[in-house]
């Protein structure tokens, strides 16, 4: 019975990502705000899909009541650490292609880093930050040949 209960929740998640993925597809708004149509089904499928994290994190404690690990899930920091970085992931998404790749990717590295990290650090996190921006640009770019955004 526990197990089956999962499955709802699951199926919730991934039916908001193709919801998400599908909202993003919508075609423009030729009049005011162009991306006017994009708003409610996205808000709908973010709230969908928030909605559906909680059910499955309510559902995995109760089906595993006695799991240490799935406990330390939810205990400190880890939640914070957990939805901020998929929040920057789907920013990360969202500005990839209208910013480029390196700009894109130093900004969200970095925001994880200093989530992380802390701001004491923020000289390894901005110096880990670049040089993982520009030696993934480089590889990709002028190694491999790769056309990045």
């Amino acid at each position: 019975m526990g197990a089956t209960r999962l499955i709802l929740p699951i199926i919730s998640i991934l039916i908001s990502i193709f919801y998400f993925i599908s909202t993003l597809n919508l075609p423009k708004a030729k009049l005011g705000d162009p991306n006017g149509p994009l708003y409610f089904p996205m808000m709908v499928s973010i709230f969908l899909f928030i909605v559906s994290v909680i059910y499955l994190i309510k559902e995995l404690k109760n089906h595993y009541p006695k799991n240490e690990e799935i406990k330390l899930l939810f205990k400190g920091r880890v939640p914070f650490l957990i939805i901020s970085t998929l929040v920057l992931s789907l920013i990360y998404t969202l500005i990839f292609e209208r910013v480029g790749f390196l700009i894109s990717t130093m900004l969200f590295m970095a925001a994880v880093l200093f989530i992380v990290n802390g701001k004491e650090k923020w000289k390894v996190n901005i110096s880990v930050a670049v040089l993982f921006s520009l030696g993934s640009w480089y590889a990709f770019s002028q190694l491999l040949a790769v056309s990045l955004p």
